[in-house]
Protein backbone atom coordinates (compact mmCIF):
# COMPACT_ATOMS: atom_id res chain seq x y z
CA UNK A 1 0.00 0.00 0.00
CA UNK A 2 1.35 3.44 -1.01
CA UNK A 3 0.78 6.26 1.49
CA UNK A 4 0.70 9.94 0.56
CA UNK A 5 2.83 12.10 2.89
CA UNK A 6 2.60 15.81 1.95
CA UNK A 7 5.24 16.73 4.54
CA UNK A 8 7.96 14.79 2.74
CA UNK A 9 7.45 16.91 -0.38
CA UNK A 10 7.26 20.16 1.62
CA UNK A 11 10.45 19.25 3.48
CA UNK A 12 12.29 18.56 0.21
CA UNK A 13 11.12 21.84 -1.32
CA UNK A 14 12.11 23.80 1.80
CA UNK A 15 15.59 22.27 1.84
CA UNK A 16 16.15 23.05 -1.84
CA UNK A 17 14.99 26.68 -1.45
CA UNK A 18 17.10 27.34 1.65
CA UNK A 19 20.20 25.77 0.10
CA UNK A 20 19.85 27.60 -3.22
CA UNK A 21 22.67 29.98 -3.98
CA UNK A 22 24.67 29.27 -0.84
CA UNK A 23 27.51 27.35 -2.46
CA UNK A 24 27.63 24.74 0.28
CA UNK A 25 25.53 23.68 3.23
CA UNK A 26 27.77 25.49 5.70
CA UNK A 27 27.65 29.05 4.36
CA UNK A 28 25.65 31.76 6.17
CA UNK A 29 22.11 32.30 4.97
CA UNK A 30 20.96 35.23 7.09
CA UNK A 31 21.86 37.66 9.86
CA UNK A 32 19.03 37.76 12.42
CA UNK A 33 18.43 41.23 13.81
CA UNK A 34 16.18 43.37 15.97
CA UNK A 35 15.53 47.05 15.27
CA UNK A 36 13.74 49.41 17.63
CA UNK A 37 13.38 53.09 18.49
CA UNK A 38 14.22 54.41 21.93
CA UNK A 39 14.10 58.13 22.75
CA UNK A 40 15.81 59.96 19.87
CA UNK A 41 17.63 57.05 18.20
CA UNK A 42 17.14 53.71 16.51
CA UNK A 43 19.05 50.69 17.82
CA UNK A 44 19.90 47.63 15.73
CA UNK A 45 21.10 44.35 17.28
CA UNK A 46 22.40 41.65 14.90
CA UNK A 47 23.37 38.15 16.04
CA UNK A 48 26.82 37.15 14.76
CA UNK A 49 28.00 34.33 17.04
CA UNK A 50 31.56 33.15 16.58
CA UNK A 51 32.50 36.02 14.28
CA UNK A 52 35.98 37.55 14.62
CA UNK A 53 35.42 41.17 15.78
CA UNK A 54 38.07 42.34 13.28
CA UNK A 55 35.96 41.06 10.38
CA UNK A 56 32.87 43.11 11.32
CA UNK A 57 32.35 46.04 8.93
CA UNK A 58 29.62 48.69 9.12
CA UNK A 59 29.36 51.14 6.21
CA UNK A 60 26.99 53.87 5.16
CA UNK A 61 26.71 54.80 1.48
CA UNK A 62 24.04 57.38 0.79
CA UNK A 63 20.87 55.86 2.21
CA UNK A 64 22.20 52.28 2.43
CA UNK A 65 23.60 50.83 5.66
CA UNK A 66 25.66 47.68 5.02
CA UNK A 67 26.66 45.21 7.73
CA UNK A 68 29.28 42.59 6.85
CA UNK A 69 31.06 39.98 8.98
CA UNK A 70 33.04 36.80 8.38
CA UNK A 71 33.25 33.55 10.33
CA UNK A 72 36.14 31.28 9.46
CA UNK A 73 35.47 27.62 8.79
CA UNK A 74 37.26 24.93 10.73
CA UNK A 75 40.13 23.39 8.79
CA UNK A 76 38.78 20.22 7.20
CA UNK A 77 42.03 18.27 6.82
CA UNK A 78 41.85 14.95 8.65
CA UNK A 79 38.37 15.69 10.01
CA UNK A 80 35.61 13.09 9.95
CA UNK A 81 32.43 15.12 10.36
CA UNK A 82 29.68 13.63 12.49
CA UNK A 83 27.53 16.76 12.26
CA UNK A 84 28.13 20.04 10.44
CA UNK A 85 25.43 22.61 11.12
CA UNK A 86 27.37 25.77 12.03
CA UNK A 87 27.65 28.31 9.23
CA UNK A 88 30.98 29.67 8.03
CA UNK A 89 31.68 32.38 5.49
CA UNK A 90 30.54 35.95 4.99
CA UNK A 91 27.36 37.40 6.43
CA UNK A 92 25.95 40.51 4.75
CA UNK A 93 22.86 42.60 5.41
CA UNK A 94 21.79 45.87 3.79
CA UNK A 95 19.16 48.28 5.06
CA UNK A 96 17.75 51.47 3.59
CA UNK A 97 17.77 54.36 6.01
CA UNK A 98 15.95 57.66 5.71
CA UNK A 99 17.32 61.19 5.61
CA UNK A 100 16.06 61.52 9.18
CA UNK A 101 19.15 59.62 10.42
CA UNK A 102 22.26 61.61 11.37
CA UNK A 103 24.75 59.49 9.38
CA UNK A 104 27.75 61.33 10.88
CA UNK A 105 26.81 60.18 14.39
CA UNK A 106 26.17 56.44 13.74
CA UNK A 107 28.04 54.23 16.22
CA UNK A 108 28.67 50.47 16.25
CA UNK A 109 30.01 47.97 18.80
CA UNK A 110 30.42 44.19 18.91
CA UNK A 111 30.14 42.32 22.20
CA UNK A 112 29.44 38.66 23.03
CA UNK A 113 28.46 37.81 19.46
CA UNK A 114 26.02 40.72 19.09
CA UNK A 115 26.62 43.70 16.80
CA UNK A 116 24.91 46.85 18.07
CA UNK A 117 24.46 49.82 15.73
CA UNK A 118 23.05 53.08 17.10
CA UNK A 119 21.38 55.34 14.52
CA UNK A 120 20.63 58.78 16.00
CA UNK A 121 17.76 60.82 14.64
CA UNK A 122 18.93 64.08 13.03
CA UNK A 123 18.04 67.33 14.80
CA UNK A 124 15.99 68.48 11.79
CA UNK A 125 13.78 65.37 12.09
CA UNK A 126 13.15 65.54 15.84
CA UNK A 127 9.76 66.76 16.98
CA UNK A 128 9.80 70.32 18.18
CA UNK A 129 7.33 72.79 19.55
CA UNK A 130 6.50 75.81 17.40
CA UNK A 131 6.16 79.04 19.35
CA UNK A 132 2.81 80.71 18.88
CA UNK A 133 2.94 84.49 19.13
CA UNK A 134 0.06 86.82 19.83
CA UNK A 135 -0.76 89.92 17.91
CA UNK A 136 -0.82 90.49 14.18
CA UNK A 137 1.19 88.06 12.02
CA UNK A 138 4.58 89.21 10.78
CA UNK A 139 5.87 88.89 7.23
CA UNK A 140 9.39 88.77 5.81
CA UNK A 141 10.01 90.93 2.75
CA UNK A 142 12.51 90.16 -0.03
CA UNK A 143 15.33 91.97 1.81
CA UNK A 144 14.99 89.54 4.74
CA UNK A 145 13.65 92.07 7.24
CA UNK A 146 10.51 91.40 9.22
CA UNK A 147 7.59 93.80 9.02
CA UNK A 148 4.27 93.85 10.80
CA UNK A 149 1.23 93.54 8.59
CA UNK A 150 -1.92 95.41 9.60
CA UNK A 151 -5.22 94.40 7.98
CA UNK A 152 -8.17 96.73 8.24
CA UNK A 153 -11.72 95.76 7.51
Amino acid sequence: MLRFDPFTDIDAITKSVLAAGTGNGRSPRFMPMDLYKVEDQYVLHADLPGVDPGSVDVRIDGSTLTLTAHRTALSEEGVSWLASERFAGTYKRQLSISDDIDAEQIEASYDNGVLTVTLPIAEKAKPRRIEVSSGPPSRTDNAGSTTQVQIEA
